[in-house]
């Protein structure tokens, strides 16, 4: 099969976002607290299917700030981890399997967080369902090696409104989210028609190797302004 054969397959293939909502910033340390999925098919969004977790420890009040659950709220009506967590890798992995992308803004936070939440809670891991993880698309790696020398924050909002994609009233949820993000990953498409040349695989190593790239630079910036800082070379 061809390059151009294989990036067909995955392009003219219906689409799903994933997004997390969790109790901090640690993917390695921190808990799912909400999660979505959501189809996109032609431009068309599916319905959501989302997932309230119990994450078994007080979920921070910064947290909270940000996406609305307390640690009340989860407890009383949240799922068990393990069952959730069991399910949302189901639906990943199923994707996967059929050579469609998956969109996930920042996947290096979200993929790491479910990675290490599944083995905390007895779980057999993304990894371990599907091997490697691909295709997927991330609009923030994508829009820092495409755009190198954008200014501003790179934030899912920041990147809606430089793509010209409407933000929802319920940013931070997770549905909302990835409706977002889905429809600014079309935009990116749309506007950078080289990434539909790509393979599966080509557009996969084309992430990580930008996201080392961006690493080493700006750790680089960082340390001359007299920050010892290290930031991951690894996307996920």
């Amino acid at each position: 099969m061809s390059e151009i054969q294989s990036s067909e397959s995955w392009i003219s293939k219906p689409w799903i976002g994933f997004d997390t909502e969790t109790t901090g910033i640690s993917p390695t340390q921190d808990r799912l607290v909400t999660a979505a999925i959501t189809s996109w098919t032609d431009g068309t969004l599916g319905t959501a299917q989302t997932w309230l977790v119990n994450p078994g420890v007080p979920i921070p009040d910064r947290a909270t700030a940000v996406h609305g659950i307390t640690t009340e709220y989860a407890h009383e009506h949240g799922a068990d981890p393990a069952t959730a967590l069991n399910e949302i890798n189901d639906a990943l992995a199923q994707h996967l399997s059929q050579n469609a992308a998956v969109v996930i803004f920042n996947a290096g936070y979200d993929l790491t967080l479910l990675e290490a939440d599944s083995r905390r809670n007895g779980v057999a891991p993304l990894s371990q369902r599907v091997g490697t993880i691909a295709p997927v698309l991330d609009p923030l790696v994508l829009d820092r090696a495409l755009v190198r020398f954008r200014k501003g924050r790179r934030t899912l909002s920041d990147l809606c409104m430089a793509y010209g994609v409407e933000i929802s009233a319920n940013a931070h949820n997770a549905d909302a989210d990835v409706a977002m993000t889905l429809a600014l990953m079309a935009r990116i498409m749309q506007q950078h028609p080289q990434l539909q040349g790509m393979s599966a695989t080509e557009i996969t190593q084309f992430q990580r190797e930008s996201h080392e790239a961006w690493a080493e630079d700006f750790e680089r910036y960082l340390r001359s302004q007299g920050k010892d800082s290290h930031i991951s070379r690894i996307w996920f």
